[in-house]
């Protein structure tokens, strides 16, 4: 081999050699990582149910204002709750209902109501007054009437709606008026006792009458002892439909049948 062909294969040789270095560099160089995968989605915070707590609607009482043994209506309506009272010894209650109350003073009522979501409460305030005096006695020099006969010239009926036995204003005023002519017959004569009768129109069965006019009866006598009338000195008999002062097949009639009166004890 000439020298000339000589060098021509060293060149060759040593291209080839470098062509291999470079290669075999690339080769070897270091791999890039791939980027990480992206965060996940942050996640939204479940919302809370919320439990809607107890609502009193609405706590009123009627009249405001009374004189000692009238009677006042407390009325209310309350959502949500699940025990519901009111003070002043009445206790537990519907969620919507009405009570008459006879208080002695001045009084406050508080209904308080609880439930799942709270409690919540609200009270109203009943003014008592005092009733005007009795009216005095009479003259000195007037003949002295008996018991059973100013019973039967001053006491008055009190009369009730149809099928109730609750006491109405008008009956509240007459037997208030009742309980001083009590107190008088009774404060001069201790031997003196009245029956307090419960009466009834005529319709519905004898049975329903009688036990109808015992409560009417027992209703009387509760508010004239509350008006401050001895309880021992009063007693109570129904008579149903069997002594009606009206025999006419007319409201009016009835109305006047269904009372409670006031009368002369054995």
């Amino acid at each position: 081999m000439s020298e000339s062909s000589r060098l021509h294969a060293s060149k060759t040789g040593a291209l080839t050699l470098a062509l291999t270095l470079i290669v075999l560099a690339a080769g070897c160089a270091k791999k890039t990582p791939p980027p990480p995968p992206p965060p996940p989605p942050a996640q939204q915070p479940q919302a809370v149910a919320r439990v809607e707590g107890p609502v009193i609607n609405s706590f009123t009482v009627e009249p405001t204002t009374i004189e000692r043994g009238q009677a006042a209506t407390l009325r209310w309506s309350v959502s949500n709750a699940t025990d519901m009272s009111i003070n002043q010894g009445i206790g537990a209650v519907q969620s919507q209902g009405q009570r008459q109350v006879f208080p002695a003073a001045s009084t406050t009522y508080t209904l308080s109501v609880r439930g799942p979501g709270g409690a919540d409460s609200r009270s109203v305030n009943v003014t008592v007054t005092t009733p005007p005096p009795p009216p005095p006695p009479s003259a000195p020099n007037a003949p002295r009437l008996s018991s059973a006969e100013i019973l039967n010239q001053q006491a008055q009926d009190a009369y009730f709606d149809f099928d109730k036995s609750d006491i109405r204003p008008d009956a509240n005023q007459a037997l208030t008026k009742d309980s001083a002519v009590l107190k008088q017959i009774f404060g001069q004569d201790s031997n003196f006792n009245v029956v307090v009768e419960g009466h009834c129109d005529e319709r519905g069965s004898a049975e329903y009458n009688l036990a109808l006019g015992d409560r009417r009866a027992t209703a009387a006598k509760d508010l004239l002892v509350q008006l401050g009338v001895a309880a021992d000195r009063l007693k109570t008999i129904s008579y149903g439909k069997e002594r009606p002062q009206c025999t006419d097949a007319t409201e009016d009639c009835w109305q006047k049948n269904r009372r409670a009166h006031l009368s002369p004890g054995q």
